[in-house]
């Protein structure tokens, strides 16, 4: 009985909260104008010249795919894979490949087309955003490593830890909180019933899909192009508001370092206030734990990113807290294998992987745009290769599964 009187008293004072800190955001904006707008400004030119270019193309692939029935059809190729290992639908294995390469406004934008066309629930669009979550290896390879830390090398580092970090988050949140919601019944086999092929059962996932969704190609293109550009412009958004609260916090309390409030709030920000303070990476015990603490921030990926997501996904109803604390885990797990694999995945970065941009960066730490667009090639072909090791551990964990079902 407690508990229900505080969720009822909880949100019955929502809207009173929301409202309060409006009109503090508003105060607060007055009193000091002139460096509200300079941080306004900041949020808007990180959104145009990085988010904006970087994701609008993937977003639109994304619907595009999903519509077409391309995303069912692989994702029963991707069952055993996600059933077993993370106990979704298999339809969500393409969505955790445009996570990984597109970063989580990418991974969003996919979970809301599944869950549009009503092949997850509510609560597996909710552990399947948390699963996508990532930040895109354009931040991590093109900004982060060229443009804050100049070292293409320490990028590629980063990316791995966060992808491998990221995945071990959402295997122990399945493990304590996974269970698909709507699982599909299985065709047992008799002597009057043949279990369809392989390639006759995503043909027919495929076709499914298609007519479900029914838009001829010319609507389809036209809905991607202006649900990617409204998806991006919440994004902007968001980026801009979080953008000036960290100006406000940073002016009240000067004491307070600006990575901390930078880093709980806005990823990119965040990362650009850590990385200032790394001047030689993997160089003593300083620099391994300041590229420990942007691992985990990169992890955590603020609450502006957050918050993004929970909007683009408002009609599955997804809660923060349950969120929050994936992301949270995600971040301590970053944090501590950072510390662990540096020596050894920094090896491996410097003698084998080249750099997704060129590596001069301008004086004032930030990236051509030419460069974004350049990378688009060698993104689509990682987001190939990650097709395929997930078709590949999907196949291991499928032949491994009939191995001990047939011993048993």
């Amino acid at each position: 009985m407690n508990n229900i009187k505080i969720r009822r008293l909880a949100s019955r004072s929502t809207p009173f909260l929301s409202g309060a800190i409006a009109i503090l955001l508003a105060i607060a904006i007055i009193i000091s104008p002139e460096s509200s707008f300079e941080a306004s400004l900041q949020g808007l030119k990180l959104w145009w010249t990085l988010v904006f270019p970087a994701l609008l193309p993937f977003l639109m692939l994304s619907e595009m795919l999903t519509a077409s029935g391309f995303v069912h059809g692989f994702g029963v190729l991707l069952e055993p894979l996600m059933k077993k290992v993370f106990r979704l639908p298999g339809a969500s294995g393409w969505t955790l490949a445009l996570g990984i390469t597109a970063g989580f406004p990418g991974g969003a934008g996919g979970v809301m087309q599944l869950h549009k066309q009503g092949s997850i629930s509510d609560k597996e669009a909710a552990r399947l955003a948390s699963l996508t979550h990532f930040a895109s290896p354009v931040t991590l390879l093109i900004v982060i490593g060229v443009a804050f830390l100049h070292s293409p090398t320490a990028g590629y580092f980063l990316l791995a830890i966060h992808w491998i970090s990221g995945l071990l988050a959402s295997y122990t949140d399945a493990r304590l909180n996974g269970r698909l919601d709507n699982p599909q019944p299985s065709i047992k086999e008799n002597t009057n019933t043949k279990r369809p092929s392989l390639y006759s059962r995503v043909q027919l996932a495929a076709t499914e899909a298609r007519s479900r969704d029914g838009r001829s190609f010319g609507k389809l293109l036209g809905d991607s192009v202006a649900t990617a550009v409204q998806n991006l412009m919440v994004v902007g958004g968001y980026m801009i508001i979080f953008a000036v609260i960290i100006n406000i916090i940073t002016t009240v309390l000067p004491a307070l370092p600006v990575a901390l409030p930078a880093g709980l709030l806005e990823v990119h920000l965040g990362a650009d206030a850590i990385s200032k303070g790394l001047t030689s990476i993997g160089a003593g015990s300083t620099g391994v734990l300041g590229l420990a603490l942007l691992s985990a921030a990169l992890g955590w990926s603020g609450l502006c990113a957050q918050l993004q997501v929970l909007t683009l996904l408002k009609q599955a109803g997804v809660r923060f807290l349950p969120y929050a604390a994936v992301r949270l885990i995600h971040g301590v797990y970053a944090f501590l294998l950072t510390l662990l694999l540096w020596k050894p995945l920094l090896a491996i970065s410097e003698a084998a992987l080249p750099a997704l941009a060129d590596s001069q960066s301008t004086p004032n730490r930030t990236i051509n745009v030419t460069a974004i667009w350049s990378s688009f090639p060698q993104l689509l072909s990682l987001q190939s290769l990650l097709l395929i090791i997930l078709l590949a551990l999907s196949a291991a964990i499928y032949l491994v599964s009939a191995f001990r079902h047939r011993s048993d």
